[in-house]
């Protein structure tokens, strides 16, 4: 299951929250060896203030184990503030149908049984959840920065990343920022290769429920 956490809700999922910036510890800092803020075991940074939608990953026994922050494209994103060299020379995205996502992460057991093609099942819920958010929020794209590991996981997921410009070396990572659309033939297509058919995102409002 994806969880939604709105803004206005964060007051209310406090603990699943802190247990999201601790993943993201685990998996950017201890994992990754990326340069990112972090205040002891939580890996937080100033766009965490910029009150995002969250999607988190809950595992069978409601640990979270993924997640992806959404924010609109209208206001600070981390493409047109931290990487904007990624741009090509063009100018960042600033439309109310397109929002960055940033700080996916996954972190499941070793032996957590993987899905179709060798990705982790939760790859694909939470490229579903993230298309199924945009849907309910009438977005066309999500723009992202992203590694070319990532991108080639898209493109076998049934998602593929439409480049803005060349990768670049950012810090250890060859890093690429490009599109991906939204689209119910999307969520259709990642829904098959996971070999699941129904919603995943759950949302306690009317309208956003799965």
């Amino acid at each position: 299951m994806i969880q939604l956490v709105a803004p206005d809700w964060h007051s209310a999922f406090t603990d699943e929250l802190r247990e999201m910036h601790r993943l993201r510890y685990r998996v950017f800092k201890e994992r990754l060896g990326w340069d990112v803020q972090t205040k002891e075991d939580l890996e937080i940074d100033s766009f965490d203030d910029l009150k995002p939608h969250y999607l988190l990953l809950r595992g069978p026994s409601g640990r979270v184990e993924g997640c992806v922050r959404m924010l609109p494209s209208t206001g600070p994103t981390m493409l047109c503030d931290v990487f904007p060299a990624l741009l090509d020379h063009r100018a960042a995205p600033a439309d109310p149908a397109i929002w960055e996502s940033s700080r996916f992460a996954l972190d499941r057991a070793a032996d957590t049984s993987k899905g179709p093609n060798s990705l982790a099942a939760g790859t694909y819920e939470l490229f579903a959840g993230m298309i199924e958010f945009g849907l309910s929020m009438s977005l066309n794209r999500i723009v992202t920065v992203t590694d070319l590991r990532v991108e080639r996981i898209l493109r076998r997921a049934g998602w593929p990343l439409q480049r803005i410009g060349d990768p670049q070396t950012i810090g250890k990572t060859r890093a690429v920022a490009g599109y991906l659309h939204v689209s119910t033939e999307h969520l259709d297509a990642v829904r098959h290769k996971g070999g699941f058919g129904g919603p995943v995102l759950w949302a306690p409002v009317a309208g956003l429920a799965a």
